[in-house]
């Protein structure tokens, strides 16, 4: 049942804010804004507490597949939530708001296999970290695939009422490098995290996902160093992005199936 709420309120405060980028309900936009960030947060609380509860045990950190895509849909609203201050972006904050309805109806289901000990707290918040940073660089991949479209529908010059939903190219991939700044760091928090409390990880077989994650780490580097140094921006930016991203989900989803499907071995 609170998966259907927390979907009613992501999709209200989507439309509303896109309502307020349409002229015609001008007179109304006060009003659509108060009911949609009202919506927003109330739904962003209630799926916060919701995931807290469902993830974080006792004896460890219990994910599935559903909760992993249910938390990327928590982070997509909080930043649908902070994009929409920025009236230009409120197009985007509906489409992110759109996708993480959807996403919030995957909450529940089984979990994984509770780990046999107890986990160190240590080992809980690299895991909690890495699954923050995962998140953060999958809502910037969403955005990224936003930019494509917004850059490729300029080039053709299409006039249509649905352009008035679309922000400035430049507010776009200005929005799209603050994630990636944010991703990074955490990123990088997460790796190290893993060096410094992963024991061993030769004998865990994760020695691959380290190495794809600094390697996704190292192109996401290069990308912000692109645009602080040399102004990197356009299809070359997004597709850099983009192809760290994919290096990413390797690390994430490769190493995963490798270690429960291949070794049948515990991911977390």
């Amino acid at each position: 049942m609170f998966q259907i709420t927390i979907f009613f309120l992501y999709i209200i405060a989507g439309l509303m804010f896109a309502a307020t980028r349409l002229s015609r309900y001008s007179s109304q936009h006060g009003l659509f804004l108060i009911v949609a960030f009202t919506s927003c947060m109330t739904g962003i609380l209630w799926h916060a507490w919701t995931l807290w509860l469902l993830i974080v045990s006792p004896d460890g950190i219990s994910l599935s597949i559903g909760n992993t895509a249910s938390f990327i849909g928590l982070l997509l609203s909080v930043t649908a939530m902070i994009g929409a201050v920025e009236k230009t972006l409120r197009g985007l904050a509906a489409g992110l708001l759109g996708l993480a309805a959807l996403v919030a109806l995957m909450t529940g289901g089984e979990l994984a296999a509770a780990p046999a000990e107890a986990m160190s707290w240590q080992i809980q918040s690299h895991i909690l970290i890495s699954l923050l940073a995962y998140g953060l660089l999958t809502v910037g991949a969403i955005v990224a695939l936003y930019a494509l479209v917004q850059e490729k529908r300029l080039h053709a010059a299409r006039l249509s009422p649905v352009n008035q939903l679309f922000a400035p190219m430049e507010t776009t991939e200005k929005l799209l490098f603050g994630i990636t700044s944010t991703g990074f760091l955490v990123l990088l928090v997460a790796v190290s995290s893993g060096f410094a409390f992963v024991d061993n990880l030769f004998a865990q077989h994760l020695i691959h996902k380290t190495a794809l994650s600094l390697l996704a780490l190292t192109l996401f580097g290069l990308l912000l160093a692109g645009r602080r140094f040399a102004g990197w921006r356009g299809k070359r930016a997004v597709y850099l992005y983009l192809w760290g991203f994919l290096i990413l989900c390797l690390a994430y989803f490769g190493s995963r199936f490798v270690l429960e499907e291949l070794l049948g071995r515990s991911w977390s």
